[in-house]
């Protein structure tokens, strides 16, 4: 009988053990307030993905975005907006460039490095939307409204997860 109980005990603790190593890098949605998961998506260095949001003044589209370096940073590489003005980039950095095409400003070779971001999602117009590439490489679009309410505010960052929080929080999908 005790035999049994310590051979039990002993699979108890490695299990529990196991549910909370780190097992895998994602790009997690923290809730600014709590700290609390809102959602993850699978990245491992060198992907890449985009924030888009509608500009509450000039109603237009504006992209930003990054890419997964190997020590787990978000850096920005390109921002693209169509209008000038309020919270926009009135100037480019030496070692960036920019070009225009198709209606669109495009600022290039950013280099803009962040422990993590934290953003708001859109509550005057709620129209923020988060682009990755699937496995496939194929494009994938969410607004974040699926997952948070308009003008929560989110902290973005690169973390491992355990195989508790892959159980129990919120992959974002196609």
């Amino acid at each position: 009988m005790k035999k049994w109980l310590a051979i039990s005990s002993i699979i108890t603790i490695i299990i529990i053990v196991f549910l909370f190593l780190p097992v895998k890098s994602a790009l997690i949605f923290y809730d600014k307030s709590t700290d609390a998961i809102i959602a993850y998506s699978s990245v491992k260095p060198e992907d890449t993905f985009q924030i888009i949001f509608v500009h509450s003044i000039h109603l237009t589209d504006v992209t930003e975005k990054y890419e997964i370096t190997e020590d787990d940073q978000i850096k920005q590489y390109e921002m693209i907006f169509s209008d000038f003005g309020i919270g926009m980039p009135s100037e480019v950095k030496a070692h960036e460039e920019i070009y225009y095409e198709d209606g669109f400003y495009h600022i290039i070779h950013m280099n803009n490095v962040f422990d993590s971001l934290q953003l708001r999602n859109g509550k005057t117009v709620s129209e923020h939307r988060f682009v990755w590439n699937d496995q496939d490489g194929k494009q994938q679009t969410v607004y974040l409204n699926d997952y948070m309410e308009p003008g929560a505010l989110f902290t973005l960052k690169v973390d491992t997860l355990t195989l508790l929080d892959l159980w129990r929080e919120v992959k974002i999908h196609e």
